[in-house]
Order: structure tokens, then sequence, then C-alpha cells
């Protein structure tokens, strides 16, 4: 899918994401599972020369954790509507981040930047081909031994897989039911599956874990893997 947002082309940013982030309110604090991976990679470092980019950083939640760390930190998001709602976010508490509107697919930074990159629940919001263009951008502008992390890898049999439209195997838009209903396009992985893309985007040393849990009184099962990888 293209889209052109402020007279930018968005390969593969999904406009559904700027209705929602119009009109609804999204989260304000980073997961844990987020907090635990940069702690346990950077905290021991020299913060202001670390560069960290918030890979889709919608309304700047783990922008925001980033900076209040320490961190040189970068962000970006297809939306509009997100990125100033983040720069806003960063100005009313006097945190430093530098914010753009950007396509993932096409990302506005030299190779070999960034020491560490993290996406949260970013990259499952895309077709196969797409993901595949992501993470070899995510595998540019990541340095030689940096440390990439995504959460929010969903899994295949949670809540709302199978329903809406078929785009792909694993993939479907206009999901109807559970936690991601009406969130545009969402790519359901299986863990051989991450395997297979992280390493043909060059990535080594890829650890997955997975999280489960139900809401709702058990309506809602919601399941999704966590990678980590190293260039």
């Amino acid at each position: 899918m293209i889209s052109t947002i402020g007279g930018t082309e968005m390969d593969s940013f999904d406009p559904a994401w700027e209705e929602i982030f119009q009109n609804q309110e999204w989260g304000r604090y980073p997961g844990e599972e987020v907090i635990r991976f940069v702690a346990r990679n950077f905290y021991k470092g020299d913060r202001a020369r670390i560069k960290l980019l918030d890979v889709g950083c919608g309304t700047g939640a783990v922008t925001w954790y980033m900076a209040r760390e320490g961190f040189d930190v970068y962000a970006f998001d297809g939306s509009e509507t997100a990125v100033r709602k983040a720069r806003e976010r960063m100005r009313e508490e006097g945190l430093r981040a530098r914010i753009c509107v950007s396509d993932a697919a096409g990302m506005p930074y030299s190779d070999h930047f960034f020491d560490g990159l993290v996406d949260s629940a970013m990259i499952n919001g895309n077709t196969v081909q797409n993901i595949k263009r992501i993470l070899q951008e995510c595998f540019r502008v990541l340095k030689p031994g940096g440390k990439f992390f995504s959460t929010g890898l969903f899994k295949t049999g949670m809540t709302g897989y199978g329903t809406g439209e078929r785009l792909e195997e694993n993939t479907y838009r206009e999901i109807t039911v559970g936690n991601l209903a009406h969130r545009g396009t969402v790519h359901f992985f299986g863990e051989q599956e991450i395997q297979t893309l992280w390493s043909e985007a060059g990535f080594r040393n890829i650890v997955i874990d997975s999280i489960e849990r139900t809401e709702q009184g058990g309506q809602n099962r919601i399941s999704y893997y966590l990678a980590e990888a190293e260039k």
C-alpha cells in the first residue's frame, strides 16, 4: 500500500493509523519489556553518546522514556498526528528527541548510525514484503554490534487471528474482534518465521521470547513474541 503524508510518499505506512491517532488516546508509557531491553544493553554506557531510535514511535511513549533516561534519541512515524503529539509531549516535559515523519521502509538516517533500535509493535502492521524491507532498513542504520529489539510480534492463533480480510498467509486487514480490531493491516508471526526473516535481513544472535495473557475475564487472548538481535 502506498500513501502520501504531507507530500511524502509512504510505501509501508498504513493510513488507517493516521485516523487512529487522530481519534484515540494512546498509551503514555512503554512496556516493561522495552525498559528491560534498554536497561540491560545501554544503562552502563555514556548515555548522552548512545544513539537510540524509536522505530514507528506513535505518540512517543518509548521516545519519552529513552529521552528521560538521558540517551541521544531519534524517532519517526508515518502519522503526522502521532509525530505532532510526540513532539508536544517532549516540549511540555522539557525533553529532547529528534522526531520526524517518515516511512519505515525508507528511513532518513545514514548507514551504521544507531547503537540501538526499538520497535514497539510497529513491524507487525505490514505485509511480509514490507516487513522484509523494514528489517533491511533497520539493519542498514544500525552500527556493527548494535542491538535491535522488536516487541508486539503477534502470534498466529491469538484472538482476532483469521478474521477480517485475508491479504496473504497470516496477514489480515480490519480484524473484527479482540485488541487488534480495526487497526488496519496486521501480520501474525510464527517463531520460525521470525528466525528466518531476521536472519535474511542480516541479523545474528537472534533471541526470541514470548508473552501470553488474557483480558476481560479471559475473553481476549493476547500472545506475542519479543525478538532481540544484533548486527
